[in-house]
């Protein structure tokens, strides 16, 4: 039988490293370049949804030429590392895991500007700074001498926003054989991100189009744009509970080709929420019903396409992944602000897999393509990563 380690002694190691965790970011500013060098060999390679395969790739070259133990890709596309930990496959393995696509189209340009404190590039925080650390990790542990029981799964997952509806994770976690012990999910930005738990999501695209009768009559045809303001107005005057919390953000319309002339189509995305799945299908019923009424009454073709869902899972904040999660990020000056996510997060919670997502750095104009992190708070941010490993390396998710 292998020799265990006595509770005590267990327990001072996770207090040492708990204590020099601010050490480990100043050490991580040491080795800057590599971290940045992947970073931008990853962000500067196109990868809207769906389009990942040339990103994918990059990564896996990155963690073979990293060294680490294991390097795959499998029938979904999804890189996959695995840094060998102390037990020989004793104990579950922990996954690591950053989405590699981008709401990005490949037809931007993407070369970053790096300044002193800061790196500029369409996608950069969502998720190219995550994909890039996801990289570095195995020459990180290298460096620092930083080992585990576990083994670690570095997973770049495809297809995760939009309508890619999360297939990545989806496809590699059905796939997967054996137990999980527990995940971090990375996202570039912020620094204080701590997410548990996952509000159950109906993401929806609605569509209006007017036939164009190709003559003069047309400019007494409906106008696409004001129907859809209907539809809006109906569903902001939608009477919601308080519990459970219950919304429906609108967050993107768009229609028409010319400021002259009336629009023959228009389009409204929107997103239903709530922490319960059977209230989001209830919304979902309610906006498809008015959907139906104002299309019969105007006489145009109106649809309601679902584009992706997500079911309610949680974590309680006293689980102990997520009170060592708060302790890792106190112990580095970062405080914890927490809200439901759509990631990868719901798909482990899904599973019984406990998981948090981090936020690595902190930045602005997130989805535009000037969109600009802060290199400084990185290290502290990839130093909260390692710190929430090591404790469920330490056994946190194992009760």
């Amino acid at each position: 039988m292998g020799h265990k380690e006595p509770p005590a002694a267990k327990s001072a190691a996770k207090a040492a490293f708990l204590e020099d965790l601010p050490g480990i970011a100043e050490k991580l500013r040491a080795i800057r370049e590599t971290i940045i060098s992947n970073i931008l060999l990853i962000g500067q390679t196109p990868a809207p949804t769906f389009e990942e395969t040339a990103r994918a790739e990059i990564l896996l070259e990155r963690l073979s030429e990293a060294q680490t133990d294991i390097c795959a890709m499998d029938d979904h596309n999804n890189p996959i590392g695995i840094i060998k930990g102390r037990s020989g496959g004793a104990v579950p393995p922990i996954f690591l895991v950053a989405h590699l696509d981008t709401f990005i189209s490949a037809d931007v340009d993407h070369n970053y500007v790096i300044r002193k404190h800061s790196i500029t590039g369409p996608g950069i925080l969502d998720n190219s700074a995550s994909v890039g650390v996801l990289a570095s990790l195995p020459f990180i542990c290298r460096n620092l001498g930083l080992s585990f029981d576990s083994d670690i799964v570095l997973a770049g997952v495809t297809q995760s926003i939009g309508r890619g509806n999360l297939q990545g994770i989806r496809h590699l976690l059905k796939n997967w054989e054996g137990p999980i012990r527990g995940a971090v999910i990375m996202e570039g930005e912020q620094l204080g991100r701590l997410n548990y738990y996952s509000e159950g999501i109906i993401r929806a695209e609605i569509e209006c189009k007017i036939p164009s009768s190709g003559n003069r009559q047309q400019r007494h045809k409906p106008n696409a744009i004001l129907i859809i303001n209907e539809v809006i107005n109906e569903i902001l005057a939608m009477e919601l509970p308080q519990r459970p919390r219950s919304r429906v953000i609108i967050g993107k319309i768009d229609g028409g080709f010319k400021h002259g002339e009336i629009a023959f189509d228009a389009r409204l995305g929107l997103e239903i929420q709530s922490d319960s799945d059977g209230m989001v299908k209830q919304m979902h019923n309610q906006i498809k019903d008015i959907v139906d009424g104002i299309s019969h009454e105007h006489n145009v073709a109106m649809r309601l396409n679902v584009i992706s869902t997500l079911n309610a899972a949680t974590l309680k904040y006293r689980h102990l992944l997520v009170k060592s999660a708060v302790a890792v990020m106190k112990r580095l000056g970062i405080t914890p602000v927490s809200e439901s996510s759509e990631s990868e997060l719901s798909i482990f919670l899904a599973n019984q897999i406990p998981a948090v997502t981090l936020g690595l750095s902190e930045g602005r104009n997130i989805h535009l393509n000037h969109a600009s992190m802060e290199i400084g708070p990185l290290f502290t941010g990839i130093a909260q990563v390692l710190g929430v490993i090591k404790a469920i390396d330490e056994g946190c998710c194992d009760e």
